[in-house]
């Protein structure tokens, strides 16, 4: 079983930027693909970024060129960086973890899952 945790959202300008993190509990974190969701209000989920074991990083589209997902083993904590933060990045977005081999954009794919963290830009 694992448990993830995540923190780092909040209220910010369009064009700045926040870093979020997610710590997850378990010995396993080194072989779990990692991956960040989102969530508007009445969309679905979806995906933001993944990485790998082996570091291996995905992006969508929408976020290339301007977030970064990282990994800290040791520490047991995935990030996010996300820089020139838009209108349209505002959602929850969810830290997610499973047992695949290469990363992965969809939310099924995933088998455990943060509560949440709601990131608000203004423009």
């Amino acid at each position: 079983q694992v448990q993830l945790v995540e923190s780092g959202g909040g209220l910010v300008q369009a064009g700045g930027s926040l870093r979020l993190s997610c710590v997850a509990s378990g010995p396993t974190f080194s072989r779990l693909v990692l991956g960040w969701f989102r969530q508007a209000p009445g969309k679905e989920r979806v995906f933001v970024a993944a990485i790998n074991r082996l570091r291996r990083r995905d992006y969508a589209d929408s976020v290339k060129g301007r977030f970064t997902i990282s990994r800290d083993n040791a520490k047991n904590t995935v990030y996010l960086q996300m820089n020139s933060l838009k209108a349209e990045d505002a959602a929850v977005y969810y830290c997610a973890a499973g047992g695949a081999a290469n990363t992965r954009s969809n939310p099924a794919e995933y088998d455990y899952w943060g509560q949440g963290t709601q990131v608000t830009v203004s423009s």
